[in-house]
């Protein structure tokens, strides 16, 4: 069973609409003991990072899905504000992030290269061994939205790289932990690709 937290920030139904159109059913919940049950987990979100971790607190979400990812080890990944969460924090906020991951959010710098925030498609390097079947020499194309990027401590933990300005992690794993800056459910063939290996893990 494929878990999609609702603590309230996220674009739950295009996720679970975009699992839906590649044959893979999921559940939309934000009740601990159902999350409790997950095979695997997606954290989404779009909005603040600490209103982000304080809902999560108060909700009592934040202690099992620390049981599922950490000891139970079920795959789980975080999309866009949901990878953020899983560093050490972000400089958008002063709460610590769940820390599954030794990486930090950081606020695009403001200048004339770019616009902040960071808006609509874009490419990604898949560094290191990327875990599942994107064809080696198709560029692979992401829907972004977002003004904070993370910079991972250990570049073992880097799975794609993105250029915007500057050169930032888009994509973030370390064992059965998984992040993704771009939105795959926005993202057409290319985040039916991630979501369908995700199913099958």
């Amino acid at each position: 069973m494929i878990i999609i937290v609702d603590y309230g920030m996220g674009n739950l139904g295009s996720i679970r609409n975009m699992f839906s159109r590649i044959g893979v059913s999921s559940v939309i919940t934000g009740d601990p003991a159902v999350v409790a049950r997950a095979e695997k987990l997606i954290l989404p979100g779009v909005g603040a990072f600490d209103a982000a971790m304080k809902t999560l607190s108060e909700t009592g979400l934040t202690e099992i899905l620390a049981q599922k990812a950490l000891v139970e080890r079920t795959p789980t990944l975080g999309i866009c504000l949901g990878m953020q969460l899983l560093t050490r924090g972000s400089e958008e906020g002063v709460r610590p992030g769940l820390g599954w991951i030794d990486a930090e959010a950081k606020r695009f710098p403001k200048g004339e290269e770019f616009k902040v925030p960071h808006i609509g498609w874009n490419t990604v390097e898949c560094v290191g061994d990327c875990p599942w079947a994107l064809p080696p020499r198709e560029e692979q194309r992401f829907y972004f939205v977002h003004s904070y990027y993370v910079q991972v401590a250990n570049e073992a933990d880097s799975l794609f790289k993105t250029r915007y300005g500057l050169t930032f992690d888009s994509g973030i794993h370390h064992g059965n932990i998984y992040g993704f800056q771009f939105h795959p459910e926005k993202s057409h063939k290319f985040g039916m690709r991630l979501f369908s290996w995700f199913a099958e893990i």
